[in-house]
């Protein structure tokens, strides 16, 4: 029986979404069906790893529609009775389709499919009818995190017979079918997890998803991290060469509110189509000078600020207020707006906010910026670099969408590996890497582990959450993680250590951080005046001669 509660909320959500071509009572049942597979799958997931009991586990698996942002494509209908089938693409998925079933796999080519012409591969496979679908629907429980964390995919199918859909593993929702959708190629993804009756159900009574009662066993429509869905897909018409993206964020009080994108206008032309008769601004960047970073008998402070964003569509006000809010506190402390490189989205679609932004799409420039700064001898004192972009689960951070066909390219992502290799022997006194983004434990594991990063130091912004009565998550604002408020002053280790979680780093990294961010010692006594400390520490500092090469022998 359905709660009236929700009932009333879903049919204000679905108002949304009826103008272009949703039917009320069809987006009520896919969102409500959609919400109760994914309370299973957050209960299955805390019975399976972790110690709370089953109690404990229901009420953390409870997600309010408060808590839930909803995302939803609209069936196009074309011929009677038939609808303008969709695909999804995922940027960190490793097959060419980017989705498949909860049951089903196969590989085939987007490009032949989206831009209907022969495609560059040797065999084309047929185009399977199980890649597309009718709508997609998009749930996700965290949405004040940034995108890295798993959100709930789902394809929906019309006029499918229950038969079908019980074939596809889905939920049969009359003539309509809701499959929940995984990555491909991923590990262990047609495992399922059997557990016991009693500690699922309780006293052996049937549990409902969709509405579909069934006894005996649970069996989680996801089969494992490696496979869940981590990033909004492009989801597009088969046969649309210009890759319009159909998915919709659902508006609604009632329901978590859509976030708020950074205004870019029309999509930026491709760096390969912008020709001589294009001669436009979003088609000219002025290249950045790297050979002017360093001087001969001088060392600064340098920084490099990367949040790619990868599109529009995952790409928030609050991302580009955190990256501000980081721009002025390094100038606060000392560092020279020359030596603050910014790579924010894309050539055309950088706000007039960064001013000097460069677009997130030139990661050769990223990296050789990086790789010069820490190689060129005695350029930097301390090199800050601040990372904020959707991250894959292995760490990989995505940069931007720059060809606009939703799978991340080698050039359109930075990996861990990529970042250590650029950073490794770094000639810094000393490297901070701030990190705002999802998986940070890969790189923390990695640098723990290198003898060839010992003046490398993570430091990541504690992304603590609250929970009200009705268990909404909320994340903390950019004021409470007080990145923003670090000051001349501030001894990194004094900050550090009132933070959450800070112990971990103290103890591997406590003889680096007992210093200001422009490198200035704590408690000095007597104190240093604000004077000393622009002279002696913060900005760019000229090193005579005789410690030049002092520093160049022990160095070398």
């Amino acid at each position: 029986m359905k709660h009236p509660l929700l009932i009333f909320i879903l049919n204000l959500a679905a108002a949304a979404l009826v103008a272009k071509g949703v039917p009320q009572v069809q987006l009520e049942r896919w969102v409500r069906s959609g919400l109760q597979s994914l309370q299973w799958d957050q209960l299955d997931r805390c019975l399976r790893t972790s110690s709370h009991s089953e109690t404990e586990c229901r009420r953390i698996a409870h997600l309010p529609p408060s808590a839930v942002a909803v995302y939803a494509s609209e069936p196009r209908t074309i011929t009677a009775g038939a609808s303008e089938k969709v695909l999804t693409i995922l940027p960190d998925s490793y097959s060419s389709s980017g989705m498949i079933s909860s049951k089903f796999r196969s590989a085939f080519s987007v490009g032949s499919l989206l831009n209907g012409r022969e495609s560059r591969h040797r065999y084309q496979p047929p185009f399977p009818a199980s890649m597309s679908h009718d709508a997609v629907l998009v749930l996700d429980p965290s949405p004040g995190e940034n995108f890295g964390h798993p959100v709930a995919l789902f394809y929906v199918d019309l006029n499918v017979t229950k038969k079908r859909c019980s074939h596809l593993d889905g939920i049969y929702l009359g003539e309509e079918c809701l499959t929940q959708a995984l990555k491909g190629r991923c590990q262990n993804q047609l495992k399922r997890w059997q557990a016991r009756p009693e500690r699922l159900i309780g006293h052996g009574h049937s549990w409902l998803v969709g509405g579909t009662p069934r006894r005996g066993t649970f069996s989680s429509p996801v089969s494992g991290r490696l496979c869940e869905v981590h990033f909004l897909p492009l989801v597009v018409g088969v046969g649309d060469s210009n890759r319009t993206q159909r998915l919709r964020c659902v508006e609604h009080t009632e329901f978590y509110r859509c976030p708020q994108l950074v205004p870019m206008g029309s999509p930026s032309l491709p760096i390969s189509s912008c020709e001589l008769n294009k001669n436009t601004r979003r088609c000219h960047q002025q290249p950045l000078a790297t050979h002017l970073s360093c001087r001969l008998y001088q060392t600064c402070d340098h920084a490099v600020l990367i949040s790619g964003g990868w599109r529009q569509q995952m790409t928030f006000q609050r991302h580009l207020q955190n990256l501000q809010r980081f721009y002025r506190m390094l100038r606060i402390n000392g560092f020279h707006k020359d030596h603050i490189k910014t790579f924010f989205a894309s050539s055309g679609h950088i706000p007039e906010e960064l001013e000097g932004a460069y677009s997130a799409t030139e990661k050769a420039v990223i990296r050789n910026h990086v790789s010069y700064v820490c190689r060129k001898q005695h350029c930097a004192d301390t090199l800050v670099l601040y990372l904020n972009s959707p991250t894959r689960n292995d760490g990989t951070m995505l940069l931007w969408d720059a060809n606009l066909n939703g799978i991340a390219d080698l050039k359109e992502r930075y990996s861990v590996n990529e970042l250590l290799t650029d950073l490794a022997g770094c000639r810094a006194t000393r490297v901070l890497l701030f990190v705002d983004q999802t998986y940070n434990g890969v790189l923390s594991k990695r640098l723990r582990g290198s003898q060839k990063h010992l003046n490398v130091i993570i430091i990541q912004r504690q992304k603590l959450l609250t929970q009200n009565y009705q268990n909404q998550r909320v994340s903390m604002s950019w004021e409470d993680s007080s990145w923003a408020h670090i000051s001349p002053s501030t001894c990194l280790l004094d900050y550090l250590e009132k933070s959450a979680g800070a112990s971990q780093l103290l103890d591997h990294w406590a003889g680096l951080l007992n210093i200001t961010l422009a490198g200035a010692p704590c408690n000095a006594t007597p104190a240093l005046t604000d004077s000393e400390m622009r002279r002696w520490y913060q900005g760019c500092q000229n090193l005579p001669t005789a410690l030049w090469h002092r520093k160049y022998r022990r160095i070398n």
